[in-house]
């Protein structure tokens, strides 16, 4: 039998019977998108780098290796000091860090400094990422699921304006333009600065309130670390596979069907606009049915479409990729609300965990198949990836965290 559950610290968060906070809710989705659309920008450079400094495969995984791990290794450090330590104005100075990043990116010169831009990029979203995730959660009126897929689909958006943006501005003005984007952050930073102050006078307000009753796991102790090793290889399969196709899907356009780098780009926009598409559903759906659900199947029911991706022509593999993005992206919302609720208290810690897990898959993903696709082809990296959403069989061993609580 499973042993007690542990008791955990309640976070000062809103109850059900409070009504969401729209305006806060869609400034920090908004926030997102424009945080995300500065970080899609370098894959979607990625050819024109590619070029200017005479890179390979390997060395192109790398950046986006430094990128991801910089946001990935700090974000449960981040998470778990403002859960202990909720910091309203951090959000701007993490923005402040991608400024200079883009900055950097913008003047590089040399393969370290782009390095250099891609690491300052980073861990401006390792400080986004838990914090604002936060505030999400603070703002959704007990709706959680519903928030974080407001939330999360700001970030895809930008993701796919990124490479829209870039196939516009940057291929026809050069690597310098990337610094006209730091109008880009300063917008965000004075959106999150007025994020910040709400976030600051709500924390005063839940203070003055009585103190609530302790919030408990639904499940015990070995369970959760069970759960949370599940959520996690799903997490690796889902991120691992979207690096493949994000970091190379032009490349691999390009080398198969012989498409222009700007309509690849174009492709690729379609494909990001899909994960968006496949997010904000995500959310809202998990609410009706139940997350263990929506996991289950957004996992490993894109498992037939990825296996023929490789095979198909141009047309199909676009259609293909829609479907494919629209599916698995539906998952990470599902996930992330569904760990929360698996260890209450701990939203900057859950959040700073699976974002950190998301970007550090996502690089030692871009970073591993750059290296395969140096040693076959491109073509091999995509059918070594079709088996990855098999991995969504282990969503079987969730435990119904609804039947629990009641």
């Amino acid at each position: 039998m499973d042993t007690k559950s542990p008791v955990m610290p309640a976070a000062p968060l809103q109850t059900s019977a409070e009504r969401i906070a729209v305006p806060i809710l869609a400034a920090i989705s908004v926030s997102h998108m424009l945080n995300d659309l500065i970080q899609s920008l370098l894959p979607a450079i990625y050819p024109i780098l590619k070029d200017n400094y005479r890179l390979d495969f390997g060395q192109i995984g790398l950046l986006t290796l430094t990128f991801q791990m910089s946001a990935s290794l700090l974000q449960p450090l981040v998470g778990t000091f403002t859960d202990r330590r909720p910091q309203p104005f951090s959000l701007v100075v993490g923005m402040g860090f991608t400024l200079i990043g883009l900055l950097t990116l913008s003047q590089a010169h040399s393969y370290p400094m782009l390095l250099l831009g891609a690491a300052l990029v980073g861990m401006g979203s390792s400080v986004f990422h838990p914090e604002s995730s936060r505030v999400a959660r603070m703002a959704s009126g007990g709706r959680h699921g519903l928030a974080q897929s407001v939330f999360q689909v700001g970030g895809n958006a930008g993701t796919a304006l990124g490479p829209l943006l870039a196939a516009f501005i940057v291929v026809p003005f050069g690597q310098g333009s990337i610094a006209w984007f730091s109008a880009v952050a300063l917008l965000a930073m004075l959106i999150l600065f007025a994020v910040g102050r709400w976030y600051r006078d709500r924390l005063v307000e839940l203070r003055a309130k009585p103190k609530v009753a302790q919030k408990t796991s639904p499940v015990s102790r070995r369970r959760i670390a069970l759960s949370i090793t599940i959520l996690m290889l799903l997490v690796f399969s889902k991120n691992f596979y979207m690096a493949g196709l994000t970091s190379y899907y032009t490349f691999y356009l390009i080398s198969k069907f012989q498409v222009s780098v700007q309509d690849a780009q174009v492709y690729l926009f379609i494909f990001l606009g899909a994960v968006a598409a496949g997010t904000l559903l995500g959310g809202p759906v998990g609410d009706r049915i139940g997350r263990r659900y929506v996991i289950w199947i957004s996992i490993l029911g894109v498992l037939p479409f990825t296996l023929l991706l490789p095979y198909a022509g141009l047309f199909w593999t676009a259609v293909l990729s829609v479907i494919i993005g629209l599916v698995l992206a539906s998952a990470f919302s599902a996930i992330l609300v569904y760990a929360t609720e698996l260890v209450p208290g701990r939203v900057g810690t859950i959040a700073g965990l699976f974002f950190g897990l998301s970007f550090g898959m996502g690089g030692l993903g871009a970073a591993a198949l750059g290296q395969l696709a140096d040693a076959t082809s491109i073509e091999t990296v995509y059918k070594v990836c079709s088996f990855l959403p098999a991995i969504g069989l282990l969503a079987y061993f969730l435990p119904k965290i609804e039947k629990a609580r009641a």
